[in-house]
């Protein structure tokens, strides 16, 4: 009798563990939901969004928001640099056009390439301008920017100078 006992208690729990488990996905014919997004992914698309931002303030004249992009340790060099004669908010030009061109990673974060248009006195000219932006803490912030396009992956050519840019 003993023995029946063992089978049927072990029965009884076998048939219960099946049951709880089957809302766990166990025997479901359908995947697991996968997250939002793969970490490269949620990388790429924070780092566009913080340049975009960025680049929405130039064209806004918009000093504060386009401070507020780069991370805390950046604040220093955006005062010093943002306003004066060849800063991103100097008052003597306008930016009627900025976009974001490719964003890949990079070796301190990703790189975010831009493509700027500047006018002073009635002439324009486009510029590239490269961001590196990080995660600090829980959120994405741009870390430095300089102006160009990143280097060229090893053993490919350098990028060709857009018309635009060309003497």
């Amino acid at each position: 009798m003993a023995v029946k006992r063992g089978t049927l208690s072990l029965a009884v729990v076998l048939a219960a563990l099946t049951v709880t488990l089957s809302g766990c996905g166990i025997g479901d014919d359908e995947p697991a939901e996968e997250p939002d997004r793969a970490p490269a992914e949620e990388a790429a698309t924070r780092s566009r969004e913080r340049v975009q931002a960025y680049l929405d303030a130039m064209v806004a004249k918009d000093v504060a928001a386009g401070r507020s992009q780069f991370c805390a340790t950046a604040h220093a060099s955006f005062d010093a640099a943002a306003t004066s004669p060849n800063g991103d908010f100097a008052a003597h030009f306008t930016v009627p056009s900025a976009v974001v061109t490719d964003v890949r990673p990079g070796t301190r974060g990703q790189e975010v390439s831009t493509s700027v248009t500047v006018s002073v006195g009635g002439q324009s000219t486009t510029r590239a301008l490269l961001f590196t932006v990080t995660r600090s803490g829980a959120d994405w912030c741009i870390a430095d920017e300089v102006p160009g396009d990143p280097p060229a992956p090893d053993g490919a050519p350098p990028a060709e100078p857009s018309p635009s840019s060309a003497p």
